[in-house]
């Protein structure tokens, strides 16, 4: 006669599996847990490279960047004065910074003097701390 034995697993096997997952939890998150940060650190900077890149287009088409309180808006929308737009330069709308604040546009630039400033006052929410993100070469 073949008997088949049925063995599960008993209480103190699985609180033991849970405590080794509970250790290895505790060792790899918090390692993963700075990570947020530069990640949207890194997400700044691509945006001002793209809005830059946009930037640059619309100077192309138009002679001039985007100037006045419509700033950024003019990549998306037309502006009465753009003769030779050819916009959207940005699909959708201007986004906000990773930290949900707008991103800084001024020109002329008083840091690119031929151009534009561009930048995020990054993760302390202060304009001109060292965690800002611009388009410039700070000195740091």
């Amino acid at each position: 006669m073949n008997v088949r034995m049925h063995r599960a697993f008993t209480l103190i096997e699985l609180m033991l599996v849970v405590v080794i997952l509970g250790i290895l939890a505790a060792i790899v998150v918090p390692k993963f847990a700075g990570r947020t940060e530069q990640a949207k650190v890194a997400a700044a900077k691509s945006d001002i490279s793209n809005m830059g890149t946009a930037l640059d287009a619309f100077e192309v088409d138009n002679g001039y960047y985007p100037k006045g309180k419509t700033g950024l808006q003019d990549l998306v929308q037309q502006p009465r004065d753009a003769q030779s737009w050819k916009g959207p330069y940005i699909k959708d709308a201007i986004p906000n910074d990773p930290w949900g604040r707008p991103y800084i546009y001024q020109y002329p630039g008083k840091h690119n003097s031929s151009g534009y400033d561009l930048s995020s006052v990054g993760p302390d929410g202060r304009e001109g701390t060292d965690d800002d993100i611009t388009n410039w070469q700070q000195n740091k």
